[in-house]
């Protein structure tokens, strides 16, 4: 006879590292869209950057790895199927997303995933809601953290470099913008790769491979790979959207917006704060495009990637808890 557990843990890891993957080319904008709409790096240079930086960030803590495997549900109390169902709810909305070119957040995907799957499983009480209050709330300050920090990093370049003529600073800042791309990028890593090796570990401890919740390296090798190739392939229509659609950007602008953004999101990280990149660089996009004007912002598609944002956990949740009806009457609960 089979071993049907086995088999489960093993779709549970092969989904978590698609889910990696997707979540790679979805967010590869977070880190190189800006870089690219101010003609700073050329596309292929920015996503080979970008695609490095990921793994390397990847690879440096696990604090958020943890808070998002023992912070929704108690590890015990979880099978191979809920994860399962959890990470394709997740797969599912991000691939919608992604077809429409809106910036959702890949990380509210795979909470209201394994939120939706938790609770058709178990029902509403097999939640840990202080260690949920504290994931929710990392979730809803970022992007208002990133506004502020973009709005208030651009106002003081404005003051520290107005004597200068434009032209000569934004060739300057051309070239400082490769570095906060890549500072962007590594950040990036440090923060979205952990949520597919939170769950990975989660599915492990599940199964019986190791007894207490930590993270093993070849979990981290291999999700970090798995976002270093989804970069490399590159979310175009994202890219479009953020970099292009949202604010018209200057290398000054695009240099503000990365380096506020990648300090929020490395800041949250060391703590175990599970931000979304994704929310954290629109909204010091948008930060920095109120120190222009009002109308300099795109607030029609602004009003898009904020549906975007609210929507996701719900329907996340949703597509998981639909997939653990659907599958698990043939693969277990």
């Amino acid at each position: 006879m089979p071993d049907y557990t086995l088999i489960m843990l093993f779709l549970v890891i092969a989904a978590a590292l698609i889910f990696d993957f997707i979540n790679g080319f979805h967010d590869t904008a977070n880190a190189i869209a800006t870089c690219i709409s101010t003609r700073a790096l050329t596309i292929r240079t920015a996503i080979i950057m970008a695609a490095v930086l990921n793994f390397a960030g990847a690879m440096i803590s696990t604090k958020v790895a943890t808070t998002i495997g023992k912070g929704i549900v108690d590890p015990v109390n979880i099978t191979q199927m809920v994860v399962f169902a959890g990470i394709t709810g997740a797969i599912i909305w991000d691939l919608i997303t992604w077809y429409y070119g809106l910036p959702s957040s890949s990380s509210h995907a795979i909470i209201g995933g394994i939120i939706g799957a938790v609770i058709t499983h178990a029902g509403v009480s097999a939640l840990h809601w202080a260690g949920l209050k504290k994931i929710i709330l990392a979730l809803v300050l970022s992007p208002i953290v990133g506004t502020l920090a973009g709005f208030v990093f651009m106002i003081a370049m404005m003051w520290a470099f107005r004597n200068k003529a434009p032209h000569n600073l934004n060739n300057r800042f051309r070239k400082l913008q490769v570095l906060s791309a890549a500072f962007m990028a590594f950040s990036h890593g440090s923060a979205d790769a952990q949520k597919s090796m939170g769950v990975i570990t989660l599915a492990l401890l599940s199964y019986g491979y190791i007894q207490t919740f930590h993270v093993p390296v070849w979990v981290m090798v291999s999700c970090a790979l798995a976002m270093a190739l989804g970069t490399a392939i590159g979310g175009w229509r994202i890219i479009r959207t953020v970099g292009r659609d949202f604010v018209k950007l200057q290398p000054v602008h695009g240099f503000v917006v990365e380096t506020a953004s990648a300090g929020v999101i490395l800041g949250a990280a060391a703590i175990g704060m599970p931000t979304s990149t994704t929310h954290v660089i629109t909204s010091s996009i948008l930060g920095v495009g109120l120190t222009k004007r009002l109308s300099a912002v795109n607030w029609q598609l602004a009003y898009r990637i904020l549906w975007a944002w609210v929507l996701t956990i719900p329907a996340s949740a949703i597509v998981a808890g639909v997939t653990y009806l659907v599958l698990s009457p043939f693969l277990g609960r």
